[in-house]
């Protein structure tokens, strides 16, 4: 496959991102929250082109169509009971969400498990809003996600920046 060739589960797994209102320069966003004091002159681009790469990832695009499938179903309440309702709920002490975040993070390295933390805790940009419990939308998957690809993404910024000093 040529690089220029996008995957049919990269295309859907971008698709259904876009369809739960994340855009790439969300994710970028916290690729720079993230970031922005460790590398001077960082931009946008190097933001977006990391998230990019990250996106490429086959393991990631699993885990975005099973996470984003999972949440869909608890929101049409197609899920059996118990399940429903903890993913419905997002219930503190489910965590299933949060290891297959952890299946993005680990794509580059152990520094991701620093920046997901950080992330996940502080809840900046999209992920305020992905965890707004009123908008009737189930992000209990999502929200996970999205934070990992943007720790993903740092962690390989990180180890870019490593390589050329």
């Amino acid at each position: 496959m040529a690089k220029s060739e996008v995957s049919l589960t990269e295309q859907v797994a971008r698709e259904w991102l876009l369809k739960r209102g994340v855009k790439i320069e969300d994710i970028a966003n916290l690729v720079m929250y993230l970031q922005a004091d460790y590398h001077e002159n960082l931009q946008m681009e190097d933001c977006i082109y990391n998230v990019e790469r990250v996106l490429s990832k086959r393991e990631v695009q699993n885990a975005i169509l099973t996470g984003i499938q999972l949440d869909l179903l608890a929101e049409k309440k197609l899920l059996e009971e118990p399940l429903q309702t903890i993913i419905e709920k997002d219930e503190g002490l489910y965590g299933v969400d949060e290891v297959l975040a952890f299946s993005i993070v680990n794509v580059y390295g152990s520094i991701g498990f620093t920046n997901y933390g950080y992330v996940d805790k502080q809840k900046p940009g999209i992920l305020k809003s992905l965890n707004d419990k009123t908008s009737g939308k189930v992000h209990t998957f999502l929200d996970d996600i999205v934070g990992a690809i943007a720790a993903a993404a740092s962690s390989r910024l990180a180890h870019r920046a490593e390589k050329t000093d």
